[in-house]
């Protein structure tokens, strides 16, 4: 008990730390700053981050293949939107529609109970934003959890495809707009908190706790009887329907669960982008997810924040010169142009998996591999005085 409490206190201080730095680096580097990619990769990485360890509690402690993921993030995106876009731009926004939808959450909360009310509105669009999607996570599993294996996947990512092309259907324009983008939401640049004459800065910060505080949930409730029946599931389903767990129920139950935060990542992703077009959330955005849920560990979330981070620093970041012509100080128009980029970064994905056949963490969490080290670290100290 004791060993528990102090590493939750570790890491409640580590991350304090953490975040601390991130708010720190924000106020630091400038826009125009080379090092301004990291705080891109930061934003970016916390929202995958997050979506992959839903797809993971879903595939990896379930053991349910589903490939539905950009569907729900979809679904998130466009609650969030819809319900965040001020009262004045919305004639703006529909031009060709009768927006049916006339107000906004932040608005009705801050007009009554002025900036706090804001922050309330908000939280609560955020939060309509992940129940819409366990909402229609619920409806869509009522037929398509009675299926299995690659059954699943299909139905899962067929309705992802259904759902896309529904919402640029121009008979829901006055709701989504059709296929027009949504824009002029609350978007991470307004997340400024003025101190006279100084701006602080919280963009990165706020994805980021948001990130922290839902992936903490989810590992709570991995480590309660909820995740132990999971892991039952996923282990054998006969015995543990033996055992007295409802297959279906717990199955249910993981499904809405983990399109919640999807529909939440949708919501993080909706404000880091600016805006929200059904056509972006396609079947590639969930096989990057699954990509980054398999190379970090399948049943391990640290292994999806890790493999998240790593993803989009790689792929937005570090690699983002092999097209444009000038990779690490080398000037190569006719070998580095367009495309390469994805050329290499198949071929560090191919490493990855021949090296870690398990993923980066296998289905280990840091805390295990922190006391794995501890304790080589305390066996070569006892040689070392057995020697002496």
């Amino acid at each position: 008990m004791k060993q528990k409490s102090k590493q939750s206190m570790t890491a409640t201080i580590v991350l304090a730390a953490v975040f601390a730095l991130v708010i720190l680096l924000e106020q630091v580097i400038k826009p125009t700053d080379p090092a301004a990619m990291l705080l891109t990769v930061l934003k970016k990485g916390s929202v995958y981050a997050l979506v992959a360890v839903s797809m993971n509690l879903l595939n990896g402690f379930t053991g349910l293949f589903s490939l539905g993921q950009a569907g729900f993030m979809l679904l998130g995106a466009y609650a969030y939107a819809i319900f965040t876009i001020p009262a004045a731009d919305r004639a703006t926004v529909y031009r060709y529609y009768d927006c049916v939808v006339n107000f906004s959450f932040p608005e009705v909360f801050g007009n009554a109970i002025g900036g706090l009310g804001f922050i309330l509105g908000w939280i609560i669009a955020v939060i309509l934003a992940g129940l819409v999607a366990a909402g229609v996570a619920f409806l869509i599993g009522l037929p398509v959890l009675r299926l299995k294996s690659d059954y699943l996947a299909i139905a899962t990512l067929g309705f992802a495809e259904i759902i896309r092309a529904i919402f640029q259907w121009g008979r829901l324009g006055p709701v989504t707009n059709g296929s027009n983008p949504l824009k002029s939401y609350i978007r991470l640049n307004s997340f400024q908190l003025r101190l006279g004459d100084f701006t602080l800065s919280l963009t990165t910060f706020v994805p980021m706790l948001m990130a922290a505080v839902c992936i903490g949930v989810i590992i709570m409730l991995v480590n309660s009887s909820y995740g132990r029946a999971f892991k039952a599931i996923r282990e054998d389903e006969i015995a543990a329907e033996a055992m007295g767990i409802s297959l279906y129920k717990h199955k249910q139950l993981s499904f809405c669960i983990s399109s919640f935060f999807a529909g939440v990542g949708g919501a993080m992703l909706a404000m880091f982008a600016g805006t929200v077009q059904a056509n972006n959330f396609k079947a590639a955005m969930t096989y990057e997810l699954l990509l980054i849920v398999v190379l970090g560990g399948i049943g391990s979330i640290s292994g999806s924040c890790i493999g998240a981070m790593l993803f989009i620093a790689a792929s937005e970041w570090w690699l983002r010169g092999l097209d444009s012509g000038v990779f690490m100080g080398i000037q190569a128009p006719n070998v580095f142009r367009n495309g390469f980029r994805l050329v290499v970064f198949s071929v560090v994905i191919m490493a990855v998996v021949l090296f870690f056949r398990k993923g980066i963490m296998g289905d280990k969490e840091l805390p295990d591999l922190v006391r794995r080290i501890r304790a080589k670290l305390g066996g070569k100290q006892k040689a070392g005085e057995s020697n002496g």
